[in-house]
């Protein structure tokens, strides 16, 4: 087995338990809809997590290339698969007894958190590239992410509704062009 197998195992699974926090969250979601008040952004922020996680283990497959693996190396890749993790362990609430549970309230009790979250995935994934690369990412990958964390650390500081809204769709079509234009296919 060489390094990368064996390294990504645990990096797989924390990947897995993010997907698996996201839809166990959608679960909660199917089951508490009859006293469940909805609030549209934590939903697309939800799908968006899921999708961020399966982007980076998608691209995670980019590092089978890497052969001078060091502990501080690999716990930069792992930082980055465990602040995915937390974002989906807050982006829903838990669904426990029977109380009403608002989404809105959620988003707005952990939006500090979550978006310091993004941020802080943003700053790890630019490090991920110098530690790994020796050098700054490609200009692309760069400038999404620079605008990302803008708008991420925005969203951590600002609490106006509007803001978060159009913040949510900016995340959907900033995460679907990323994808689009530097993670179609496996590399």
């Amino acid at each position: 087995m060489d390094a990368f197998s064996y390294l990504s195992v645990l990096l797989s699974i924390i990947l897995g338990l993010a997907i698996t926090q996201v839809l166990k969250g959608f679960r909660g979601l199917m089951q508490a809809r009859a006293r469940l008040r909805t609030y549209w952004p934590t939903v697309a922020w939800s799908i968006l997590v899921l999708v961020m996680a399966v982007q980076s283990w998608w691209a995670m497959f980019g590092l089978r290339h890497h052969e001078d693996w060091t502990f501080f190396a690999f716990s930069v890749v792992l930082a980055q698969t465990i602040v995915v993790y937390l974002l989906a362990a807050l982006v829903l609430p838990d669904f426990f007894g029977d109380a009403a549970v608002d989404l809105r309230e959620h988003y707005y009790g952990h939006q500090r958190w979550f978006f310091s979250l993004l941020v802080l995935l943003i700053v790890i994934s630019l490090a991920k590239d110098v530690v790994l690369d020796g050098h700054m990412t490609d200009a692309v990958n760069l400038g999404f992410q620079l605008v990302f964390a803008a708008f991420a650390a925005g969203g951590a500081i600002i609490r106006n509704t509007r803001y978060h809204e159009v913040a949510t769709v900016f995340g959907a079509i900033g995460i679907s062009a990323y994808i689009s234009l530097l993670f179609t296919h496996l590399h």
